[in-house]
């Protein structure tokens, strides 16, 4: 169990803390606890009271009708709303409530219903991604610990996995080399590139995660991909960044290498020719439409 400060219901729930104690005050919906040092704090139950409250309140639920419902009447408005509802903001909040409840049941069903609704690729943009902003602000502010985070982008990898082994067998002939370099772990984004590829109709040779970079030549030097696509979230580090590009761009000279990630999305780095960012993986398919079946 983990406690919280008036702060962290605010940052996860997106109401104020004057209004949340005003709630507390005039509608006893909180019931803070003390430290020994009476320091007052939350606990999981009032997260996810709060939590529910707020998606609620934003659809239109007065705070006095909610106020008079049980936790459990409560948690039930929340399911049936989810259900009706396809606006994405309320679709990444019922995430979020999954996400701090461990829920796996109810994330599943959350996305599968996007997914029969929209398809597998919109609910990754409009839902998965924002939802993943969501997760990177919440944990640079310490409003949820690493377990949450794990939880949640495990089950999105199983997912992405799932959808990527749906595809049809390569239809196109150009080739693509998809790794992450080493120290590198967030895989999602490769994932996804992965599945838009595929579903595409190109060749993908996926390597994955913290890939050597002994073993990467050896599969470029069998292969000769025409595209290599990497993400790079936190590895190289900024000193070494642009060192590592200008290598990349030597070394697979010639193939086109698609590079995105925090690392290099608004930098300025100077690029070898054969390099080229893209700022949104999502328009990885317009670079594919224009770009690579004339390369």
């Amino acid at each position: 169990m983990r406690n919280y400060s008036i702060k962290d219901l605010e940052q996860l729930s997106g109401i104020k803390a004057h209004t949340l104690r005003i709630w507390e005050q005039r509608y006893n919906l909180l019931t803070p606890k003390r430290t020994d040092t009476n320091i007052r704090y939350y606990d999981d139950a009032d997260l996810r009271l709060i939590l529910n409250v707020a998606l609620l309140n934003e659809n239109g639920f007065k705070i006095s009708k909610i106020a008079k419902l049980s936790p459990d009447e409560i948690s039930q408005e929340v399911i049936n709303l989810t259900e009706r509802s396809f606006m994405y903001d309320d679709q990444i909040h019922a995430l979020t409530i999954a996400m701090v409840e461990f829920d796996e049941a109810r994330f599943d069903k959350i996305i599968s219903t996007n997914i029969l609704k929209i398809g597998f690729e919109l609910t990754m943009i409009n839902v998965i991604y924002p939802f993943l902003s969501k997760i990177g602000i919440l944990w640079q502010t310490g409003s949820i610990h690493p377990g949450q985070e794990h939880f949640i982008s495990n089950l999105i990898r199983q997912k992405l996995i799932v959808a990527i082994d749906g595809q049809v067998s390569a239809t196109n002939n150009k080739k693509f080399l998809l790794y992450l370099p080493q120290g590198e772990l967030h895989e999602i984004s490769l994932l996804f590139s992965c599945y838009i590829l595929k579903s595409n109709g190109y060749q993908v040779i996926y390597l994955g995660q913290n890939t050597p970079e002994e073993d990467l030549n050896a599969v470029y030097q069998v292969h000769k991909p025409d595209y290599l696509l990497t993400v790079l979230t936190t590895s190289p580090n900024s000193e070494d960044l642009q060192d590592y590009l200008t290598s990349l761009g030597e070394k697979f000279k010639e193939s086109v290498v698609l590079v995105s990630g925090y690392q290099v999305i608004g930098k300025a780095l100077k690029l070898p020719p054969n390099i080229h960012v893209m700022h949104y993986l999502k328009d990885i398919k317009d670079y594919l439409q224009t770009k690579a079946h004339v390369a």
